[in-house]
């Protein structure tokens, strides 16, 4: 399945002419390293979205309370639609009414290196492990350094997954959990939300 095939839930659900969110399909893999970027999203509820580059989209989750430090902290990851990768750069107000309505912000982005390998220890392909259920890879960002997984564990007949993601207890230090949204300030710009709100809103 190609970009625009795995883009159609993204597309169905926005309004272009109503929000700057970017509409996909211009922009193609570069940097040697997939990317990934964890945005906060003050919507209806507040939360995190996690999203990690496969291919040539990047994979979605709404982890309401963050990525955490501590391994003995399993964190809700929910399964959200594909996005497209520009959306690692995107910040700012999406019009109440639209779907996703409020403030995003870049927690923090960078690149990462996918883990997964089989019981013999071989590569495995990271698409093909998430299609499985568990991945496990490695992130360099600005405040998420280390490993960590992601492992489904409830696939509904409803199609309702939920995954957890998770700190590896090995890996090495670094890095830090996440903050305070509301004083957390974006990996881009250094705004908090509610400058990001006033000024872009």
């Amino acid at each position: 399945m190609d970009g625009a095939d795995r883009l159609r839930d993204y597309h169905g659900k926005r309004h272009f002419d109503r929000t700057a969110e970017p509409r996909g399909g211009g922009r193609e893999a570069q940097d040697a390293r997939p990317r990934f970027v964890v945005q906060i999203h003050d919507a209806r509820r507040m939360h995190f979205d996690f999203r990690l580059q496969v291919g040539d989209v990047l994979k979605s989750w709404s982890v309401p309370k963050g990525p955490s430090a501590d391994p003995r902290d399993k964190r809700l990851a929910v399964p959200t639609e594909d996005h497209p990768l520009e959306y690692e750069e995107f910040e700012g107000v999406i019009p109440h009414g639209e779907y996703g309505g409020g403030t995003v912000i870049v927690w923090d982005h960078g690149t990462y290196e996918p883990l997964s390998h089989d019981r013999r220890g071989r590569p495995v392909d990271f698409a093909a492990s998430l299609e499985r259920g568990h991945a496990t890879f490695r992130l360099h960002g600005a405040k998420l350094r280390g490993e960590y997984a992601l492992t489904r564990f409830r696939s509904g007949d409803d199609g309702e997954e939920a995954w957890l993601l998770v700190r590896a207890a090995k890996g090495g230090s670094g890095g830090r959990g996440a903050p305070d949204p509301r004083r957390a300030r974006s990996a881009r710009t250094d705004r908090t939300l509610a400058q990001v709100a006033q000024e872009d809103g």
